[in-house]
């Protein structure tokens, strides 16, 4: 047997903590000294010390602990609840990186207002574009709503025009609107391919639809450079162009993809803003 001095050495936990788990009944000693009231402990106890530590690790409460114990979880049952946190800790980390990023954006946005060149937005016509396009719903205009939504329409209207043996005409166009009937502030999201006069939706399948923008007398537009989770400070800057030179937008603004490679930070994108002629 081991005084509890030397299980907590090898057990590598402090004195106190066994003498807590003692006191809850997660960890009794194997003998206590009747005169001297010293605890002893067998090596064999390692074991549930070290499923009293992991479960703690795992995030259960010792109560919780308790419990688990004393339905004598195993090894593999651990492992699972290993896994099982793992992945809500990854959850975590990637929220917590994905909310930096966002005051990291904001606050660009804050230390560029009004600094972009006027010679970066240009005026321009569009012409109309024919679309094989798919959409879905976001709850707003943020891009932690919006990307989740846009991404994989992206990915199934892509593999849908391949597999149709169909070549886009031109570079991919998002647009956006107010989701009809949806949530207060919703959006409807279009993600759409440009492709030729003789493709029908019916050959791409599923819930493609073939439609027509129709062209545009005169928008405001400027090219974005980078992740759209760092458009920010490009959009409101053309936004306030916009509101200085007198202009009014229709609302109905496209994103134009010129280039997104594997490196989200190489993406080039043209924010193309109609306005009221």
């Amino acid at each position: 047997m081991y005084t509890i001095g030397d299980f907590a050495k090898h057990g590598r936990v402090s004195v106190r903590m066994l003498r807590h788990y003692d006191a809850l009944g997660l960890l009794r000693p194997a003998r206590v000294d009747p005169s001297s009231g010293y605890r002893f402990y067998e090596a064999a106890q390692l074991a549930r010390l070290n499923r009293v530590i992991a479960l703690k690790e795992l995030g259960f409460s010792l109560e919780q602990v308790g419990s688990i114990l004393n339905e004598e979880v195993g090894p593999e049952e651990l492992r699972g609840m290993l896994r099982l946190r793992r992945a809500e800790l990854e959850t975590a980390v990637a929220e917590t990186v994905a909310r930096l990023t966002r005051v990291e954006t904001r606050l660009r946005t804050i230390e560029s207002e009004g600094t972009m060149p006027a010679e970066e937005i240009v005026l321009k016509s569009l012409p109309s574009v024919r679309l094989a396009e798919l959409t879905g719903i976001a709850a707003s205009y943020a891009p932690q709503d919006i990307g989740p939504v846009i991404g994989p329409l992206y990915e199934e209207l892509c593999a849908r025009v391949e597999s149709a043996e169909v070549t886009p005409t031109g570079p991919g166009t998002a647009y956006y609107e107010a989701a009809p009937g949806g949530e207060p502030g919703s959006v409807l999201v279009h993600a759409g391919l440009p492709v030729a006069a003789a493709v029908r939706a019916g050959e791409l399948g599923g819930a493609v639809r073939i439609v027509e923008l129709p062209p545009v007398e005169r928008a405001a537009t400027v090219v974005h450079r980078g992740s759209m989770d760092g458009v920010l400070p490009t959009a409101q800057a053309l936004a306030h162009w916009i509101d200085a030179h007198g202009h009014r937008s229709t609302g109905y603004a496209r994103e134009l993809t010129l280039a997104c490679p594997e490196d989200r930070d190489r993406w080039v994108t043209e924010l193309q803003e109609p306005l009221v002629p």
